[in-house]
């Protein structure tokens, strides 16, 4: 007979290993009930946490919105009793403008009405990050808040340039802060520069360029104030430029950079420090580009760089006359040939856009010709003005680059560039920062005269020709002068006739080697000091 499950699992059969295992598996059910229970406690604890959490936290955010609130409330009744603008008394640096800045020492505490409506831009949020506390970098000057966000405002700025480069500058400075600018800009909107230059439209072309551009960013940026003025760097004084605390450029123009550089080099006074003018300078080419911050006299200027940019290789004549070969030869044909023989009496201007299109007819006239295809309008232009293609994402690279180096010298929030720092993005995108030395012969900010090597057996007119080749001098029209006798003046005429005939003698039979000579040139408010070396 079988046993029955209870007389199987009689403990008495089993003395020894029954108890154990039952021991075990009483053991084993127990703890797994002990766990799920703690698994169920826990679980809702923190539940119950969650809650409690919950209602504080909700608490907590009803007495914050509250408590702002009423803080609006009583700043919106402070503020109106508080006359004036707030403006910053920081300790004076190199680059201080003389803009007169009222005392902040009122505005002790972050609970003033004046820094609590500083931490409460919307629009400048995430450019309040930055002047609402110090960083690991920030310059020992450095205040934050109020006193250096109403700084940044009452700055002064002067941008160079309304063109690619200057339409993304003005747009930046607008929403970085800065609310008093200035821009001066010589050219017209041409139809051509609506696919980069952003704050222009088709009915502003023929227009100047500084006046929209200032209309079309204060319509989008109502509390800023842009001044615009249509015509030449050159047209105004140093005092004009003495009123503005940093001048960027978005120039095109070689000439007008040494020429802005030259200015500020030339206004520095070492017994006014406020005549110092940091000059930020941006330039593309294509998918390249550069900006660099330059302290007029303490740091390496545009003269300085000058070797950095070599002028354009020149083409011979006999190629232009007898066989061109590519549509810029037919343009180049029409500039220095067909000009001389037909408008010699006329002074070419490629700012007139009749001058451009006599040069285009005649070009594309030779094209034809020697059947070279390519010239067009827009090519003629830039041929003549020597225009580099833009790019926009090129433009906005470098503009960033431009204003974030304005903001830093503006408010000392982090150290600024230390000098130079190159773009390239044909290939892939790199970027390299650099400091540019001070050179002792820099004709502008230097006081030795710049080494030259030069052929004594070559005329003066060769070398007259070879100092708007060489990439440390490219003059185009230079007089020349010795300590004791003048070599050649390019004006006026009774003076150009008189000195004409050293034109065809050699260098050897006016100079000796060594000597010193003394160049200007009308383009440029300085002299230039060569010493020539004759070649062995």
């Amino acid at each position: 007979m079988r046993d029955s499950p209870r007389d199987s699992l009689d403990p008495s059969r089993f003395p020894g290993s029954w108890r154990a295992f039952h021991y075990l598996r009483r053991s084993q059910q127990v703890a797994i009930v002990w766990q799920r229970l703690h698994i169920y406690t826990a679980a809702k604890e923190t539940a119950r946490l969650a809650q409690v959490w919950q209602q504080k936290r909700s608490i907590q955010r009803a007495a914050i919105n509250a408590a702002d609130k009423a803080r609006q409330l009583r700043l919106a009744g402070q503020l109106a009793a508080v006359p004036g603008q707030v403006a910053a008394r920081q300790p004076p640096r190199p680059f201080q403008t003389s803009v007169p800045q009222p005392s902040t020492d009122h505005l002790a505490g972050s609970n003033h009405p004046a820094n609590m409506a500083a931490q409460s831009r919307p629009r400048y949020e995430y450019i309040d990050k930055f002047l609402n506390k110090p960083g690991p970098t920030t310059d020992p000057d450095f205040v934050t808040g109020a006193p250096t966000i109403a700084s940044l405002e009452a700055s002064k700025v002067l941008v160079i340039g309304a063109g690619g480069l200057g339409c993304e500058i003005l747009k930046n400075l607008a929403m970085s802060g800065f609310r008093d600018i200035h821009v001066i800009d010589m050219d017209t909107i041409d139809v051509s520069n609506l696919n980069r230059q952003f704050l222009f439209r088709k009915d502003d072309v023929g227009r100047s360029k500084a006046e929209v551009a200032a209309a079309t960013v204060m319509s989008r940026c109502k509390d800023v104030k842009i001044t615009p003025f249509n015509g030449k760097i050159q047209d105004k004084d140093e005092d004009y430029y003495m009123q503005f605390k940093i001048i960027i450029c978005g120039l095109d123009s070689i000439e007008a950079r040494r020429w802005i550089n030259a200015t500020l080099v030339s206004m520095v006074h070492m017994e006014n420090p406020e005549s110092l003018k940091p000059l930020v300078d941006g330039g593309t080419e294509g998918f390249k580009g550069q900006a660099r911050v330059i302290l007029p006299t303490l740091t390496s200027c545009i003269e300085c760089q000058l070797d950095m940019h070599a002028p354009r290789a020149a083409v011979p004549l006999c190629t232009l006359a007898t066989i061109p070969r590519q549509p810029e030869h037919c343009i180049e044909w029409a500039k220095i040939i067909a000009w001389e023989e037909h408008r010699k009496d006329t002074v070419l201007d490629t700012d007139d856009p009749e001058h451009i299109t006599w040069l285009y007819d005649k070009s594309l006239s030779r094209a034809k010709e020697f059947n070279i295809p390519g010239v067009t309008y827009q090519l003629t232009q830039g041929v003549v003005k020597n225009i580099i293609p833009a790019i926009a994402s090129t433009n906005a690279i470098i503009a960033a680059a431009c204003c974030n180096e304005a903001f830093k010298i503006a408010t000392s929030c982090n150290p600024y560039l230390n000098n130079y720092m190159m773009y390239t993005g044909d290939d892939s995108i790199y970027t390299y920062t650099f400091e540019h030395e001070q050179k002792p012969d820099c004709p502008v900010c230097g006081n030795l005269a710049k080494t030259i090597t030069v052929n004594p057996l070559h005329t003066l007119q060769q070398f007259i020709e070879s100092l708007g080749e060489r990439p440390e001098a490219q003059l185009k029209k230079p007089t020349l002068r010795t300590e004791s006798t003048s070599l050649y003046f390019q004006s006026p005429p009774s003076l150009e006739e008189q000195t004409r005939p050293n034109l065809s003698k050699k260098l050897s039979e006016l100079i000796s080697d060594g000597e010193e000579i003394g160049v200007s040139d009308p383009a440029f408010t300085i002299d230039f000091k060569f010493k020539l070396i004759f070649q062995s």
